[in-house]
């Protein structure tokens, strides 16, 4: 009996401590998953809008011109930019499209890859204190006298003024490729590099052989451009963006006279332009 007791009660000891072992359960901390804040100007679906202000540089042109009476093609004309002096004009709403303005919105369709609408309002004056080659032929024989040995000296701005200064508008759309070159708290640095492909649609102010001055707004050829940029972002919304691009310009139906006249300009050059001016930046405050 003695020896059954003992035998009962080192078996329950052992059961009892199984039990202890196999149902033990075991309580791990619960960590939360620690998410991040993604780049600025970095995630599919970010956005961004930029205005700022430009210069920009053009190459030699030929100029020809076709009308009623006259085929001639001036040669090597050069010409330059027109920057409005500074002053409240370049803050105000109501005068901001007189100055050479740019304008931006772009939206990631992929991380780090934005497709850019863009408007780049430029102005191109024809140095007028020039003397330029020519070829072709004049009808008019107040006009016709003025080339000389082949040359034709336009200071005196009787036989031509030309520009686009209301503007020499680029009407654009671009990829650009993003990279964060630092991140840090309140600030980040991105670089960018893209090229683009737009209509010119420029108001071009010119006056030939004494006609009525042509103004008006027209769609007058195409344009691209490679582009590359630094964007200093702050806050994490706000930046400010300073932008290099060179390009081709081909306008092969610019507008000379008005009341739908048949005449007309044709010329294509190179230019090059830089640009600064702030910009704010969407969906930057959104979790991965």
């Amino acid at each position: 009996m003695i020896s059954l007791m003992i035998s009962e009660f080192a078996f329950g000891q052992v059961k009892k401590d199984t039990l202890d072992k196999e149902y033990k359960l075991e309580v791990t901390p619960y960590k939360a998953e620690k998410k991040e804040k993604p780049y600025p100007l970095s995630k599919k679906g970010q956005t961004f809008v930029f205005f700022g202000w430009n210069r920009g540089a053009y190459s030699n042109s030929d100029i020809h011109f076709t009308g009623n009476g006259y085929d001639f093609q001036l040669n090597n004309v050069s010409a330059r930019d027109r920057p409005t002096k500074f002053g409240i004009v370049y803050f105000d709403p109501a005068w901001f499209t007189v100055t050479q303005y740019n304008f931006r919105v772009g939206y990631f369709i992929k991380d780090n890859l934005a497709l850019v609408l863009g408007i780049d309002h430029m102005k191109y004056v024809m140095k007028q204190n020039q003397t330029v080659d020519f070829s072709g032929y004049i009808s008019d024989p107040k006009y016709a006298a003025m080339v000389h040995n082949g040359q034709v000296n336009l200071s005196d701005e009787q036989f031509l003024t030309f520009e686009h200064t209301d503007g020499l508008n680029y009407e654009n759309l671009g990829l650009e490729k993003y990279k964060n070159l630092i991140h840090k708290k309140n600030i980040d640095l991105v670089w960018s590099y893209g090229a683009g492909l737009g209509v010119m649609f420029p108001k071009s102010n010119i006056k030939l052989f004494g006609n009525e001055r042509s103004d008006r707004f027209h769609v007058a050829g195409m344009g691209t451009d490679v582009r590359s940029s630094l964007n200093l972002v702050f806050w994490k919304n706000w930046m400010i963006r300073a932008e290099a691009k060179a390009g081709y310009i081909n306008m092969w139906d610019i507008k000379t006279t008005l009341n739908n006249k048949p005449d007309k300009a044709r010329q294509d050059f190179v230019f090059g332009e830089i640009f600064a001016g702030i910009g704010y930046t969407f969906n930057t405050k959104k979790y991965n």
